[in-house]
């Protein structure tokens, strides 16, 4: 009876794997999609090329916010109807950039379609909460992760290479062009509407409403003061952002004293401090500094005259075949990942990971003059990013109280998301430095100051990851009076 038992709940979450792969395919031709138009979007606004940062910065401000929220929501309502819900924001979001063509619209639409954002970490919860009566729950969520993370980047493969097919095939007209992802994202709410089964919320949740609003001006505050930092303001400037950041971080403070005193608190930072939480909270942190921030200053250093000494002086097709090299080590990554997660202690798992994306971009700090080389390096921390990027949320999930596994797996996503921003600000500060005159170029010393951040910060990660106690992560039994059927 308990194998007959086992294979059910199995078929069952092989069939919600297959439509969350559905789920994540389609995120990742979101991501993948506008890349290639954006000279197109820039003309279609008519705004200056530097105008398109605001919407980057718009879209990870609500992103850090957005994930907490209805990561909380899905613990107290069910995971599918809050996937649902952000899903049908986010289509509204997506046909509405298809139809606009004012900035101040497109950076409202541009903002609200980051709800995509909050799909992987309820799809983790999803799962894990299939998994939980076998006693398998954290092995199967880290195996299906890793098919998620596959779905993911070949979403943004697809994206980003038929974006430009698709506007050639419909004559250069944008418009028809952005429909593309809304008729995608909106077939996805129905696939998730009639193939995904509903997770079993623990009752008696309470929504702290103070704390989300504490948490959210903090993240305004800071993040403020990365887009400030972005900008070339002087003394004056340089002493603002300072203060948005200082200002931000004591609201942050302040934030951690309220939820502390709480009963059901919007983070329960006693959780997120366990010794089997927080390494895995800072590691997400950490590896947002490569994963997010490192991306744009790798793509500019290809495109570089190597007449100046560094840089690969390639074309814009030639560096997209990097980035796709980069994208098909992060599905190798994750299938290693999903493969052997099941015969390899979850910790070790995480700390190899972190040790195969620090080795990458220190790799750059000696080889970075031949194409080969970057291609090499880049391919080796794609391997562990793509490990990375399934690990982490399955891992926190695996690690959360009956009830906070969605939180915990969207905490992995917002620290990223964070560690991300700070780290595209102070690139863009360290690239800038260095330029004198008429000089366009960023020096050479400020892209070996970014691949040794990536680096090092990979590496303290890895250190962390030796303070997670042996046997986290582990698949255990649940105790039957815990089920809300019981």
């Amino acid at each position: 009876m308990a194998t007959r038992t086992t294979r059910s709940v199995g078929a069952i979450t092989f069939s919600l794997v297959g439509f969350l792969f559905l789920v994540e395919l389609t995120s990742g031709i979101l991501q993948g999609f506008y890349v290639p138009l954006i000279p197109d979007l820039v003309d279609h606004l008519r705004i200056r090329d530097g105008d398109f940062n605001w919407f980057e910065a718009g879209g990870l401000l609500l992103s850090a916010i957005i994930v907490p929220v209805f990561s909380k929501l899905g613990d107290m309502h069910g995971h599918k109807r809050i996937l649902l819900i952000s899903t049908a924001l986010t289509a509204g979001a997506t046909w509405w950039l298809a139809v606009t063509a004012d900035f101040w619209s497109f950076l409202a639409a541009w903002s609200l379609q980051s709800f995509y954002v909050v799909w992987l970490p309820l799809e983790v919860a999803l799962i894990f909460d299939r998994g939980r009566r076998t006693g398998t729950a954290a092995s199967q969520t880290r195996r299906a992760a890793g098919f998620l993370v596959v779905a993911l980047e070949a979403g943004a493969i697809i994206g980003a290479l038929g974006a430009s097919a698709v506007l050639a095939a419909f004559g250069g007209d944008l418009m028809l062009t952005l429909f593309v992802p809304a008729v995608a994202v909106t077939l996805v709410f129905f696939a998730i509407l009639f193939g995904v089964p509903e997770s079993e919320p623990l009752p008696g949740r309470s929504l702290d409403l103070v704390g989300f609003g504490i948490l959210t001006l903090g993240l305004i505050v800071i993040t403020s003061g990365l887009v400030l930092l972005r900008e070339d303001a002087g003394m004056m400037g340089l002493l603002g952002v300072v203060g948005l950041i200082a200002a931000g971080l004591a609201i942050l403070v302040g934030f951690g004293f309220w939820v502390l005193r709480r009963p059901d608190p919007a983070i329960d930072l006693r959780v997120m401090r366990r010794p089997n939480m927080w390494p895995v909270l800072v590691t997400a942190g950490l590896f947002g500094i490569s994963v997010l921030g490192a991306q744009a200053p790798l793509t500019t250093y290809a495109g570089t005259d190597p007449a100046l000494g560094y840089g690969l002086g390639l074309s814009s097709g030639q560096r997209s075949i990097i980035i796709g090299v980069y994208l098909v080590a992060m599905i190798t990554g994750a299938l290693v990942f999903s493969a052997v997660s099941r015969r390899v202690a979850p910790r070790l798992s995480l700390i190899v990971a972190t040790a195969v994306v620090a080795l990458g971009y220190l790799l750059f700090l000696p080889f970075h003059l031949e194409a080969w080389q970057v291609i090499t390096n880049m391919a080796i921390a794609g391997l562990g990013s793509g490990a990375l990027v399934a690990a982490l949320p399955a891992a926190a999930a695996a690690a959360a109280p009956r009830g906070q596994t969605g939180i915990a797996a969207g905490m992995t996503n917002t620290t990223k998301t964070i560690g991300g921003a700070f780290a595209s600000a102070i690139f863009g500060v360290v690239l800038v430095a260095g330029v004198t005159g008429d000089e366009t170029a960023a020096p050479l010393s400020g892209y070996l100051t970014v691949w040794a951040i990536c680096g090092v910060g990979a590496l303290v990660a890895m250190v962390l990851l030796f303070f997670v106690p042996k046997l986290a992560f582990a698949d255990v039994e649940e105790d039957p009076a815990l089920s809300p059927s019981a």
